[in-house]
């Protein structure tokens, strides 16, 4: 090694050290603001069912109160009107398990015909697929109202599971996995050995596809779970509400946002953080059980024999 090249050696070195230190205080940024604006308030949310109204305001925000906080807030939830709580986590799972159940029959068809059939109209309906899947869901709430209210079924709980039964993401995923991860020559055999069309899909396809059904799956259940636009301008009664637009109601009779309201009622921010901690429960046990399935559905197609 000449000495030139020890003497841009030393040169480079404190370049390099500088790159390090900026690179350290990058990832070192990111995970303070991740801290601050996640972490933090979910330990607050967490925290809040354990502490009165008065507490909440006056006691450091991420201290503990005490268990029997929790019970006389959870008193006070239930009793709200009656238990209502209960009839909104019933309806939000009618409403997400039925649109699931119509979910993954039509994607995963959908799917299938388009990237294993020829038919005249094909590139168009998937391009229109595309469009849709991109597009806001807000911004096809209004014909979505206008089309439910022409077939008389605003208020009823098929106003609900049709439109969310509606997924075009998973439309364009089991087309992507199809096209690309399926093997032809499985399919072609398949079909010398006796096999029809419905067969080819059921006993090859279908085995094959579970890991992509169970990714649209969870992605379907959580979107319908946590859907709140439709249903709030659908549905005019509290009795058929699902849990996000019960929120809405809750947050409402919260004195704290809603004196007049709120008045005479024993619904405080204790009481609405313990009602959001329900709501998100069921996404949260959804998404531990069907881990691995998440995990091999996004690995699918992703590595070849």
């Amino acid at each position: 090694m000449t000495s030139s090249t020890l003497a841009a050696g030393r040169a480079q070195a404190p370049g390099r050290r500088v790159s390090r230190f900026v690179s350290i205080g990058i990832v070192v940024l990111i995970l303070v603001l991740l801290i601050v604006f996640f972490v933090l308030p979910v330990i607050w949310l967490l925290l809040a069912p354990t502490k009165t109204a008065g507490q909440l305001v006056s006691q450091f925000p991420l201290s503990f109160g005490s268990f029997s906080q929790v019970g006389q807030a959870w008193q006070h939830l239930v009793s709200f009107q009656g238990g209502v709580i209960f009839v909104w986590l019933k309806n939000s799972a009618i409403y997400s398990v039925g649109s699931l159940i119509l979910t993954l029959l039509t994607s995963v068809t959908a799917g299938y015909a388009l990237a294993l059939t020829k038919f005249r109209g094909r590139k168009l309906l998937l391009t229109v697929t595309l469009v849709v899947m991109i597009m806001p869901s807000a911004a096809l709430v209004l014909p979505t109202f206008l089309e439910l209210n022409w077939f008389h079924l605003i208020g009823t709980v098929w106003s609900i599971i049709l439109p969310f039964s509606f997924f075009p993401f998973g439309v364009y995923l089991v087309y992507i996995y199809f096209a690309t991860s399926l093997p032809r020559d499985l399919l072609s055999a398949a079909r010398i050995d006796g096999c029809n069309e419905w067969q080819v899909f059921w006993r090859i396809a279908m085995p094959l596809a579970k890991p992509v059904v169970g990714l649209i799956a969870f992605f379907s259940f959580v979107n319908n779970w946590n859907n709140f636009f439709l249903p709030y301008l659908v549905l005019p009664s509290s009795d058929q509400f699902p849990i996000q637009v019960g929120l809405n109601q809750l947050l409402s009779s919260t004195p704290s946002f809603n004196p007049v309201a709120g008045k005479g009622l024993n619904i405080t921010s204790p009481e609405l953080a313990l009602a959001i901690i329900i709501a998100i429960l069921p996404v949260l046990i959804v998404f531990l059980f069907s881990q691995r399935a998440l995990v091999s559905g996004m690995l699918a197609g992703a590595t070849k024999e």
